[in-house]
C-alpha cells in the first residue's frame, strides 16, 4: 500500500460508518490488502461486467437480481455530498448538463 498512497487515502476516507457496505475492485491491490482494512473485495473484471459505469445511473440502481446499488461516478467526492446536491446533480445531468 506504500506504493500507491492515493489508494490508501481513498480507503481511509471511504468509511461507511457502519451505514452501508463498501466493495473495492482495485485491480492493483490484492484481496488481502482490501479485506485487511475491513472492506469487501471484488475482481475488477467481474465488477466492470456487473456494474458497468457506462450504463449505471447516478444514485440508486436496481440490478437484474434485485440488488440495490448506489452508484457515484466520482466516489472521491460522493460520500460527502448531501442528498440535495445529489438530486440537483441528477436533474442537471438529465437535462444534458
Amino acid at each position: 500500500m506504500q506504493d500507491i498512497p492515493h489508494g490508501t487515502a481513498h480507503l481511509v476516507h471511504g468509511s461507511s460508518e457502519g451505514r452501508f457496505t463498501i466493495t473495492y475492485a482495485p485491480g492493483a491491490l490484492t484481496r488481502e490488502d482490501i479485506e485487511s482494512v475491513g472492506y469487501q473485495y471484488m475482481d475488477l473484471d467481474e465488477a466492470l461486467a456487473r456494474y458497468d459505469p457506462e450504463t449505471m445511473r447516478e444514485g440508486w440502481n436496481t440490478m437484474p437480481d434485485g440488488e440495490e446499488v448506489f452508484f457515484i461516478s466520482t466516489p472521491s467526492a460522493g460520500l460527502w455530498a448531501t442528498r440535495e446536491r445529489l438530486a440537483q446533480r441528477a436533474v442537471h445531468e438529465q437535462h444534458g448538463g
